[in-house]
C-alpha cells in the first residue's frame, strides 16, 4: 500500500472514506498526505480536519504504537524531489486489508489499542482560556506565561515524548545538525522552536517553527523538541545561575595560554609590531619569525600557487609538516599597511567555519607577510571559469558551497563580535579546502560597524582593481551581461536555461532555480528591498514561497553604448554600506 504525491506529474493518492456501512462508494472523509512545509498525514472530513497523525521521525509516525520491528509488516515514509509518499509493506503472507470507514476510522485486520490521554498545556505555557478548560473545551489553546521578547534574553527548554506541533508553518533542512538548526532559530527572533527531523544514528536534519505550537500531544517517542522560552521562566524555577568565577577563570587561561605562546615571537619581528599592537592586532593570531622564510624555500617561484591584489600567495611546510599558505605583500600593490592592518584585525578576532584561519603575521622592514591555512583545493574561481575542473564541480557540491559562503556571511554581518562588511566578495576570494567546504578570505578592504551603526560612508573605491566581476561585464558584442541575461530569462519564466550541460545530470532543478531566485533578490537596485543574510539563509534551506525580484542594479539593456550602470569606476563616489 502506498500513498502520497507524485511532485513531477501532481498526480496524488489518497484514501476516502466509505459513503455508509454498507456502501464502499466515495463519502465524507480523506485521509492524505500533506506537502506543506514538512509533510505530514492528516483526516479530514470535507474542509475539516479532524486528525493529524504527526511527522515521520525515521522510524514510525509520532503518536502511533506502529514499530518497524514486527514480523508482519513494515513502513516507510519517503521525502525526495520527486515525490512524497507513505508505504505499507507486508513482511509475511498474512493477509491484510487498511480501510477508511464511513465514520472516520482507518481501520485493518490487528486491532489496536486505544489510550484516553490527558490534555495539558507544555511546561512554560498556561491555558488561554482556563474557564473553557475547566469545562473540557480545549480548542481554544495554551498560551505563553512569559511572552517572548526580542529585547530580552530566552532560552531553549528541551521536551521529550512529543507528537510534534503542526509542520504546515515549519521549515526544513535535511543536511543540518542539530547544532546548525540551534544556531538559525537563535539568530531568528520569530523562531520558536528546532529539532532534529531523523532520529537514527544519533539524530540529523533540521525542523524548524515560526509560529504557533499548534497540536503537540504526548507519545512514548524520545525524540526531543527544543522550545524558545523567556529566561525569566527559567530564572522563576531556580535553574538559571552562571558560574562568573568558573567563566573568569577560563578566560584568564585562555590568555596565558596565548601570552605562552606569544612569548617565542622573535624579538625584531616584536618590535616593528609594536604600532600595529596598539591598534588592536594580536588578539589572536601570532607573530611568526623566519619560519614562514624557511618553510617556502625562501619565496621560491616553484611554490608559487596564486596571486592577488596584495600580492603573490606561497606554498610552504613547516617542521611539524604542516602545510600553510603565505601571503607576501608585493612592491608593486596598491594595498598598503592600512590593509594589512585591517585584514590581520578583522581575520584574528574572527572565528567560523566558513572563514578562513589566519594563522600568523609579522612585519619586518618593508616586508609584510600574512600566514594562513592552507586550502587544498584553491579558490572557487578556478572551478567556475575552467571548463576542465568545472566539471569536477556537481551541483550538490555547489549547492553546499552556496550554504557555506551564505553562512559566512551572515556570521560576518550578525553574529561575529564585529559586524562586518567584506567588500571584496567574489569567486576568487572563496577559498576551497580538501573537502570543497567554502572559506571567505582576503579581508583587506573589509570595513567595520561600530555599536548599533546599520549604515556608513566610503568615499574610496573598493573592490580589486582591474577587475570586473562577470556579471556585471559587458561588451558591445553582446547585448545582455550575465546579470542581465538572468534576469531576462527569469521574468520570461525561463531561468532553466542558465544550466549548463554539465550539471544537467546531478542537479535537483528546484533547487538551481531556487538559487537563482534568491540570487536576483540579492542584486536588486535598492538597498531596502534585498534580503538580509538571515533571509537568505533560511530562503535557501526552506521551501516557501519567494518574493519576486525587482530589477537588479548593474542591469544592461540592449546594447553596450546604451548601458546605464549605476556606478563609476573612475570617480570617488559616497556608497552607503548596509549589512543585507
Amino acid at each position: 500500500m502506498k500513498f502520497g504525491k507524485d511532485l513531477i506529474t501532481g498526480r496524488e493518492r489518497y484514501f476516502t472514506s466509505w459513503k455508509s456501512p454498507d456502501d464502499p462508494s466515495i463519502g465524507l472523509y480523506k485521509f492524505w498526505v500533506d506537502t506543506n512545509g514538512y509533510p505530514q498525514i492528516f483526516l479530514g472530513e470535507g474542509q475539516r480536519e479532524t486528525l493529524r497523525l504527526g511527522r515521520w521521525n525515521g522510524v514510525g509516525f509520532q503518536g502511533i504504537s506502529v514499530e518497524n520491528m514486527n514480523p508482519i509488516f513494515s513502513t516507510e515514509f519517503v521525502v525526495n524531489k520527486k515525490e512524497i509518499y507513505y508505504r505499507y509493506k507486508l513482511k509475511s503472507t498474512t493477509v491484510q486489508r487498511v480501510i477508511l470507514m464511513w465514520d472516520g476510522m482507518v481501520r485493518r485486520l490487528q486491532s489496536n489499542k486505544r489510550t484516553q490521554e490527558w490534555v495539558d498545556c507544555l511546561e512554560g505555557f498556561e491555558p488561554k482560556v482556563p474557564e473553557e478548560w475547566k469545562a473540557g473545551d480545549w480548542s481554544s489553546g495554551c498560551q505563553r506565561r512569559k511572552p517572548l521578547d526580542c529585547r530580552t534574553p530566552d532560552f531553549f527548554h528541551k521536551i521529550s515524548g512529543l507528537v510534534f506541533p503542526d509542520t504546515r508553518r515549519s521549515s526544513y533542512n535535511e543536511s543540518m545538525s542539530l547544532e546548525e538548526c540551534e544556531m538559525i532559530c537563535r539568530r531568528d527572533c520569530n523562531c520558536t522552536a528546532y529539532a532534529n527531523l531523523d532520529i537514527r544514528n544519533g539524530g540529523s536534519g533540521c525542523l524548524l517553527w515560526f509560529d504557533d505550537l499548534l497540536d503537540a500531544r504526548e507519545s512514548d517517542d524520545h525524540q526531543e523538541l527544543y522550545i524558545r522560552m523567556a529566561i525569566s521562566d527559567l530564572a522563576a524555577k531556580g535553574q538559571f545561575s552562571f558560574n562568573k568565577k568558573k567563566g573568569v577563570l577560563t578566560v584568564v587561561l585562555s590568555v596565558s595560554i596565548s601570552a605562552l605562546l606569544l612569548s617565542v615571537v622573535a624579538y625584531a619581528c616584536r618590535k616593528k609590531m609594536k604600532r600595529l599592537h596598539k591598534k588592536g592586532l594580536g588578539s589572536r593570531a601570532h607573530t611568526l619569525d623566519k619560519d614562514h622564510t624557511t618553510a617556502t624555500d625562501n619565496f621560491n617561484i616553484n611554490n608559487k600557487i596564486g596571486e592577488g591584489g596584495f600580492g603573490p600567495v606561497y606554498k610552504g611546510v613547516l617542521e611539524n609538516g604542516r602545510v600553510i599558505a603565505v601571503k607576501r605583500l608585493s612592491e608593486t600593490s596598491q594595498q598598503g599597511l592600512d590593509e594589512f592592518q585591517n585584514e590581520v584585525i578583522c581575520i584574528a578576532k574572527l572565528q567560523h567555519r566558513n572563514l578562513v584561519k589566519l594563522l600568523g603575521y609579522c612585519v619586518h622592514g618593508n616586508e609584510r607577510i600574512l600566514i594562513y591555512e592552507y586550502m587544498d583545493n584553491k579558490s572557487l574561481d578556478s572551478f567556475l571559469f575552467d571548463e576542465t575542473r568545472g566539471s569536477l564541480l556537481d551541483w550538490p557540491q555547489r549547492f553546499r558551497i552556496i550554504h557555506g559562503i551564505a553562512r559566512g556571511v551572515l556570521y560576518l554581518h550578525q553574529d561575529s563580535l564585529l559586524q562586518i562588511i567584506h567588500r571584496d566578495l567574489k569567486a576568487g576570494n572563496i577559498l576551497l579546502d580538501s573537502e570543497m567546504n567554502p572559506k571567505i578570505s582576503d579581508f583587506g578592504l573589509a570595513r567595520k560597524f561600530v555599536g548599533q551603526d546599520v549604515m556608513t560612508k566610503t568615499k574610496k573605491v573598493v573592490g580589486t582593481h582591474g577587475y570586473i566581476s562577470p556579471e556585471g561585464f559587458s561588451h558591445e558584442a553582446h547585448s545582455d551581461n550575465l546579470l542581465g541575461h538572468a534576469w531576462r530569462l527569469h521574468k520570461e519564466d525561463r531561468s532553466i536555461e542558465l544550466i549548463s550541460e554539465s550539471l544537467r545530470n546531478s542537479c535537483v532543478v528546484s533547487e538551481v532555480l531556487r538559487s537563482i531566485h534568491v540570487g536576483l533578490l540579492c542584486v536588486q537596485h535598492h538597498a531596502e528591498d534585498r534580503p538580509t543574510m538571515l533571509s537568505v539563509v533560511l530562503m535557501l534551506i526552506s521551501e516557501g514561497a519567494l518574493p519576486p525580484p525587482k530589477q537588479p542594479a548593474f542591469f544592461t539593456e540592449e546594447s553596450y553604448h546604451e548601458v546605464n550602470i549605476v556606478s563609476s569606476l573612475e570617480e570617488y563616489t559616497i556608497t552607503l554600506l548596509h549589512a543585507r
